[in-house]
């Protein structure tokens, strides 16, 4: 005979899952209205967190210039400018080369042509200049009807560029306020808020900066690992420009997805119009290999270790981010998720019990005394 339901601890149990409900849909209200908010104010936020990313890269040498006597608006004067210098330094790596070899490169796009229409004009397309001709016409005619639309994607791509501009520049100025002015934010910070706010929000705030060092640190590690070993690709195989190709990158790994397919793409043309169809696609294939090696071994392993987190929760945080926000939500995934992390850690070590001292036999102790 199966035992019959109890209706008290039932109507407890319905009680409790309401309370767990209601509070969980209070929860998800806030973060839908901070996301929102954040949303509304993403014009300073962005530059804000620009900002905390340069000046996490940048903040060793601050702090190591500020050790030796140095006065906090010089020590950071000191670290803007080399910080531009060597940003300064990265595109002329990457400009120069390009400008020394245009000739070489223009020769061998137009080459590149010549032989790809003497492939179509080959079996089995049998492709001939009239056809080529007809497409062209049929291209010019297409781009002539969407001449409006053409206007408003160049309008947007110009306001794109122009917002990044801003964006730099405001993340600039930023990073020498908080490399000026970072140590004093958090005792400020302290005097601000009433009671026990006084001691949580700081120390959280301490673990989010190291917590953020720590993603930046890893990110240049695994685009570091990247410009190595695509370089090492790219001179085996005889490709030009191996240097800028490797700096670019570098410098690419910092923008999840697009970044990297932006620098092959790049790699894989200079190879085509250089090396042939041939070690074209021996590039192409060899920056598939070391990008699935970087992102399913290398960075999730790397950040894992420098952040805390499984490099399964930072293959999900990726893609999670991605599918909500494109390459900002990709870029910002990992360190949102390891201050998540970080952040409910604190909060079980606040509302966890502490631990509990061994018993110790008094009578024991007093007769080993005596002995």
């Amino acid at each position: 005979m199966s035992a019959r339901l109890s209706s008290t601890r039932t109507r407890a149990a319905l009680r409790t899952s309401a309370r767990v409900s209601g509070e969980l849909l209070m929860i998800l209200v806030t973060a839908a209205a901070v996301l929102w908010l954040l949303g509304r104010m993403w014009p300073v936020v962005w530059p804000l967190v620009v900002g905390l990313f340069l000046t996490t890269l940048t903040w060793p040498l601050a702090r190591f210039l500020r050790r030796c006597g140095w006065h906090p608006a010089l020590a950071a004067s000191a670290v803007t400018v080399l910080f531009l210098l060597f940003a300064a330094g990265i595109v002329a790596l990457i400009a120069v080369p390009v400008a020394s070899q245009s000739g070489e490169l223009t020769d061998g796009v137009v080459e590149g042509i010549q032989r790809l229409r003497e492939w179509a004009a080959g079996p089995p397309l049998n492709v001939g200049d009239d056809q080529i001709s007809r497409g062209l016409d049929t291209a010019v005619a297409r781009i002539q009807d969407s001449v409006g639309s053409m206007v408003t994607a160049v309008a947007t791509g110009v306001g794109t560029v122009f917002n990044g501009v801003v964006t730099a520049v405001l993340a600039l100025f930023l990073m020498f306020f908080f490399l000026k002015d970072g140590p004093r934010f958090l005792p400020w910070l302290t005097r601000q808020l009433p009671g026990r706010l006084a001691t949580d929000i700081p120390t959280v705030a301490e673990r989010g900066w190291e917590t953020l060092g720590a993603f930046v640190r890893s990110q240049a590690f695994v685009g570091l690992l990247d410009a190595v070993l695509i370089g090492i690709g790219l001179w085996i195989l005889g490709v030009p420009l191996v240097l800028p190709l490797a700096v670019l990158t570098f410098v690419s790994a910092f923008v999840p997805i697009v970044g990297a397919l932006f620098a092959g793409l790049v790699a894989v043309l200079i190879a085509l119009v250089s090396n042939g169809l041939t070690d074209a696609l021996l590039v192409l294939a060899v920056i598939v290999v070391v990008q699935q090696l970087e992102g399913n071994v290398f960075q999730p392993m790397i950040q894992s270790r420098g952040l805390g987190l499984h490099a399964a929760v930072i293959l999900l945080a990726v893609t999670l981010g991605g599918s909500l926000a494109g390459v900002v939500g990709s870029l910002l995934a990992v360190p949102v998720a390891a201050l998540l992390a970080m952040v409910w850690n604190y909060v079980r070590e606040q509302l966890s019990d502490p631990p509990q001292e061994p018993e110790t036999d008094e009578p024991a102790a007093g007769a080993a005394v005596l002995t």
